[in-house]
């Protein structure tokens, strides 16, 4: 299939063309994502799936400019991120991309309201607090403001770092096996907070996941085999 696959007539939120990304190991150099090229548009909700060592997590720090491709050209927002610094960088994260992981990534030593806070004071943000405490809100947290990573279920602390990746209303939303630590109840509610507040934000969402189920409440899945793109086809 040919790898060059795009949403047609629309305007690309993303635009890869030719990425490549090689990175060391311990018998040489390693080929983890080869020649991908497609399209997102801004709001969609795309699945990024695959067996595992496909390159999905390393497709997603791309994306987010935590791993700089070693070949191709990629836009993000109207930018090409490798024009950018890594002070650049930091600054571009910061206004377009909020990440969610696997394994939450809160500051233990900072309270729920703190976590969120956090990117909107580094991006100088001068409503920083009431914005924090919205976008804790609409996570159904406004109880737990005060509560520190520890004293939260896991379902919990999911939501504080969804909370924390759209508070600063980002273009872009990645997400990696957000539900893969909690069980399916909660996971469920975490994925319906997760679908919600992407909706109402408008923000563009790749969600790696393994779950078929979920995958198909995105519009589009986005397939990897090997570090090629197999398919970019409608859920």
């Amino acid at each position: 299939m040919d790898a060059a696959l795009s949403l047609a007539d629309a305007r690309p939120l993303i635009a890869v063309r030719g990425v490549g990304l090689t990175l060391p190991g311990p018998a040489g150099p390693v080929n983890v994502l080869t020649d991908l090229s497609f399209e997102v548009a801004g709001g969609e909700a795309v699945a990024v799936v695959g067996p595992s060592g496909s390159g999905k997590t390393s497709l997603l720090m791309v994306l987010a400019g935590l791993e700089r491709p070693t070949s191709g050209s990629l836009h993000v927002a109207g930018t090409e991120l490798a024009l950018l610094t890594e002070d650049g960088l930091a600054r571009f994260r910061r206004r377009h991309i909020g990440i969610v992981f696997q394994d939450f990534h809160l500051i233990s030593g900072m309270t729920a309201l703190e976590n969120v806070l956090v990117p909107l004071e580094l991006a100088g943000r001068r409503d920083a607090g009431p914005a924090a405490r919205a976008a804790l809100a609409a996570a159904g947290l406004s109880h737990r403001l005060s509560h520190l990573p520890a004293a939260l279920s896991g379902g919990e602390q999911q939501r504080v770092a969804i909370a924390r990746a759209l508070a600063p209303r980002p273009s872009l939303l990645l997400a990696d096996e957000p539900t893969g630590n909690l069980d399916r109840a909660t996971g469920a509610a975490v994925i319906d907070l997760l679908f919600r507040l992407h909706r109402e934000a408008g923000a563009t969402l790749l969600l790696v996941t393994h779950d078929v189920a979920l995958a198909g409440r995105c519009g589009r899945r986005l397939v990897l085999e090997d570090g090629r793109l197999a398919a970019l086809e409608t859920a």
